[in-house]
């Protein structure tokens, strides 16, 4: 009788849990079980084997197999495990040394010619390997991904053949390089004109990763705002860097090694439902929130969204991550992101202007701005008017704003007093921390007290106000949250206690 243990990963979210997969040849009639919790997907991956095995020239073992794939209880999903499965046949049969494996880890899906295709998910394992002391062997075309975990030692191979060659010392397989990044300029503030308090707003989001809501007319420039937010931010740090392109990695949507420092901006459209913005599926899969963790959400035309979409914002925006459950499974994705919301002040979109078009009744504006529950706006740190543009601030020779870059250095060192006070960003302080780094001067805390009685604001509205005002002072320079400080961020809590006026 012949066994083998070959090391694998499976896919559990963002994490890759490790999968021994144990070959076993035993007397009775041909035959091949795979058990151990498999998919489909794994199930038909003993057709895969034997088809690549005889096409490599290797004898497929006419014995009873059984390939188990422990832990019994953790499912598993896709072709990744027909590599480990068909080294396993070959070293339980003697083909290629069973010590050899000892120091691997291997990742793969294999075609009836036995040449390895690529498999979603290589980065999270790679990751995982690298705490296990082994190597990490991946199909070809999955090399570049898996090379972006610079702690583990990663081998790439186009067939079944070039692995049994590195197995039995005969010839090494290539080692797999990441490459190099791709620095592309994003939107530039520079070409936004006016919008001075909505320029204002976007800094301090960006200086303190707070939530941001616009509210302006058709065309007054929302969606321009909101898509230079990235280019506010700063650089991500190699860990936000690495989750961020573990979850796109898993996503099937495909990871571009090249850009996978790039932070995220992603823009659903209004008709995309809860699963779409949360993730799900059988085998659960990231969502939006998950896909613009460390990055910027955008939401258009709010008011449009499906009530019940919404509502499923509320947790991930305080938590920072959602957890997906089905019968089988549940899986946890990441889901840190900045969220930036636009909409029409009223049903026509005109409600406010100076033109006086807007015909809407009070009625009609109070029912559009009802769309939008009260415990979600309580949870956007700021909300700003955009209003629409004289015809002669849209001129060619009409002064420019400054650009990402100036009003990044003030970001960039906003953010370090936050990190050297708290080792957070002021968006994410928790009660405790905001009672001890958001402290008022007594004339200022009964102004607070004041505005938010007669703003009717709750208390988690209160503490997001304390934040953006010392969010204000950092990119000041202010050790201190002053009178002005706390007056600015009051300014940007009116719109959901706003009444609209009859038309």
């Amino acid at each position: 009788m012949g066994l083998a243990l070959v090391h694998g990963r499976a896919r559990a979210g963002i994490r890759a849990p490790e999968v021994q997969v144990e070959v076993h040849l035993g007397g009775g009639l041909p035959s091949m079980s795979i058990v151990g919790l498999p998919e489909a997907a794994v199930r038909e991956a003993k057709d895969r084997v034997r088809a690549a095995i005889q096409c490599a020239q290797y004898e497929f073992p006419a014995r009873r197999i059984t390939v188990n794939l422990a832990p019994a209880d953790l499912p598993k999903g896709g072709g990744r495990f027909d590599l480990p499965i068909a080294l396993g046949i070959l070293a339980a049969s003697g083909q290629v040394p069973a010590e050899a494996l000892r120091d691997w880890e291997f990742v793969g899906e294999l075609g009836l010619t036995g040449e390895l295709r690529a498999v979603d998910g290589v980065l999270p394992a790679a990751l995982a390997v690298a705490g296990s002391g082994r190597g990490l062997v991946v199909p070809a075309d999955n090399g570049a991904e898996a090379a972006l975990a610079s702690e583990v030692e990663v081998r790439t191979a186009r067939t079944l053949l070039e692995v049994c060659a590195l197995l039995g010392g005969t010839k090494p397989l290539p080692v797999a390089v990441a490459p190099p990044q791709r620095t592309l300029s994003g939107p530039d503030m520079r070409e936004v004109r006016g919008q001075a308090q909505a320029r204002r707003a976007l800094e301090i989001a960006a200086a303190g990763g707070h939530h941001l809501l616009l509210v302006g007319p058709p065309g007054c420039g929302k969606t321009l705002l909101a898509s230079r937010l990235p280019g506010l931010l700063p650089d991500a740090a190699e860990a936000e860097a690495l989750e961020t392109a573990a979850v796109l990695s898993i996503s099937g949507r495909g990871l571009d090694p090249t850009r996978w420092r790039t932070r995220p901006f992603r823009s659903p459209h209004h008709t995309a439902s809860a699963v779409a913005l949360v993730g799900g599926g059988n085998e659960p899969r990231p969502g939006e929130i998950s896909l613009a963790h460390n990055g910027v959400l955008f939401l258009d035309e709010l008011p449009e969204w499906d009530r019940r979409a919404l509502e499923v914002l509320r947790e991930p925006l305080e938590s920072g991550s959602v957890t997906i459950s089905r019968a089988a499974r549940q899986s946890e994705f990441p889901a840190r992101f900045q969220l930036v919301a636009a909409m029409n002040p009223c049903p026509c979109g005109w409600a406010g202007d100076v033109s006086g078009r807007c015909r809407c009744s009070g009625e009609a504006i109070a029912r559009y701005r009802a769309r939008i529950s009260g415990p979600l706006l309580d949870r956007i740190d700021l909300h700003v008017d955009v209003p629409r543009l004289p015809p002669t601030a849209l001129r060619p020779d009409a002064p420019q704003g400054e650009t990402s870059a100036a009003i990044r250095i003030r970001v960039d060192a906003a953010r370090a007093r936050q990190h050297a006070r708290a080792g957070t960003l002021n968006a994410r302080l928790d009660q405790t921390a905001t009672a001890l780094h958001c402290r008022l001067a007594p004339a200022d805390q009964a102004l607070l007290e004041r505005a938010i009685e007669s703003l009717h604001l709750s208390a988690r509205a209160m503490h997001r106000i304390l934040r953006v005002a010392r969010t204000i002072a950092d990119l000041d320079g202010s050790p201190d949250i002053a009178s002005r400080h706390l007056t600015e961020a009051l300014g940007y809590r009116g719109i959901d206690t706003a009444q609209p006026a009859a038309a």
